[in-house]
């Protein structure tokens, strides 16, 4: 019998993927590794590495499952609240291996379909949080802008990962103010 009719696969294979979505909602991308995802779900660290030989692999397929925890729920005020959001990216980020992964996920999205269409879902997820958030700084009074919501995505997200991957520096407290301040003219 083989590994894609045999059933014990496919039930290691969702508990596999079912691991790393826990560890990466739970912990972040760093946390999922061959070791952790065999150790949650319970198989041998080869049973990962058949399945995935590389991590970027098994995290491209695991976040086409995950509901991404940044820039969910926009509360008023907006800024403070986007700054905050910023932050936690930023965070992300600034460890190394997490640059690395995020860095090797969007090379992989350039020449594999699969890996493109996984990556379109997650840009768009995020350019949708973001301009529901700047949308209701907007009804809220508290913005005015007319700019296109790929384009603030891009504006808001862009640079952190430029600073974290290119500059290898992390962002600041200002920096990030100075992103949000950017998008827009702000009212108190």
């Amino acid at each position: 019998m083989s590994h894609s009719t045999d059933p014990r696969a496919g039930r290691s294979r969702a508990a596999m993927l079912a691991a790393a979505r826990r560890l990466l909602a739970d912990e972040g991308l760093e946390a999922v590794t061959h070791r952790r995802v065999a150790l949650a779900a319970g198989v041998g660290r080869a049973t990962v590495y058949r399945h995935w030989a590389r991590v970027d692999q098994l995290l491209l397929e695991a976040m086409g499952g995950v509901d991404l925890p940044l820039f969910r729920d926009p509360a008023v005020p907006v800024r403070p609240w986007l700054v905050r959001q910023l932050r936690r990216m930023a965070d992300e980020l600034a460890v190394p291996a997490v640059a690395a992964v995020a860095l090797t996920l969007a090379q992989s999205a350039l020449g594999d379909p699969v890996a493109a269409a996984r990556q379109d879902e997650s840009v768009g997820t995020i350019t949708a949080r973001i301009d529901a958030a700047v949308r209701l700084a907007v009804a809220a009074g508290e913005l005015a802008t007319d700019a296109e919501p790929a384009d603030l995505c891009a504006q808001l997200v862009g640079p952190l990962v430029y600073r974290a991957a290119m500059q290898r520096r992390p962002a600041s407290d200002e920096f990030l103010a100075r992103l949000v301040d950017g998008i827009g003219t702000w009212r108190s």
